[in-house]
């Protein structure tokens, strides 16, 4: 088969597939399907603008799990779902800590070297999960997906990025770094 005759051929398959998928999208369970799409995002973003960290990584927690549960179709989207869903969990872990100065400063002693850590802030477990999140989200953003898909996936993205700012700034509270500076906080007169 010449390079010619294959993209030819590609050509007829693809526009089969849109004539298919164009009648598949006005059927009435696809409308239901969409419609159940656009309240989940309306739901996700509702989430974001929380600015409730635990109820965030929660939200992206038990999308990851329904995920798993309902749509993992082979072997390495299992393996990749298990570890956001372990991930998560390690933010929530972290979460129970990160407020707590005298906790907190055990996890901030073992981020000491200086590729561990950000603005002052240690990066921790939680920190390069809400990036490994994003970043899996953004491969995501690259599938073929409805616009309502695509949707849902952007307000997590927007969700996920939130939640690290949010996370960073209940670090650099708790140990008393200037978030933006990357430097600690002096509580002397005239500071």
């Amino acid at each position: 088969m010449t390079k010619d005759i294959s993209i030819v051929q590609l050509q007829r398959l693809l526009i089969v597939e849109g004539g298919w998928f164009k009648e598949h999208a006005a059927a009435p369970s696809v409308k239901k399907l969409n419609k159940a799409r656009s309240n989940l995002s309306e739901h996700v973003e509702r989430v974001g603008k929380s600015g409730d960290l635990s109820l965030i990584a929660a939200t992206e927690k038990a999308i990851i799990e329904d995920e798993l549960t309902n749509h993992a179709n082979n072997k390495g989207m299992v393996s990749s779902l298990g570890a956001a869903i372990g991930e998560l969990t390690g933010i929530e872990r972290l979460l129970r800590v990160v407020d707590d100065k005298q906790e907190y400063s055990r996890v901030d002693q073992a981020c000491s070297f200086p590729k561990n850590r950000e603005k002052g802030l240690p990066l921790d477990e939680a920190r390069q999960a809400f990036k490994s999140r994003h970043a899996r989200l953004n491969n995501l953003d690259r599938a073929r997906l409805s616009e309502d898909e695509k949707k849902i996936i952007d307000a997590r993205k927007r969700n996920v990025l939130q939640a690290g700012k949010l996370y960073a700034q209940r670090q650099a509270k708790t140990l008393g770094v200037d978030a933006d500076l990357g430097q600690k906080q002096h509580r002397g007169i005239g500071r």
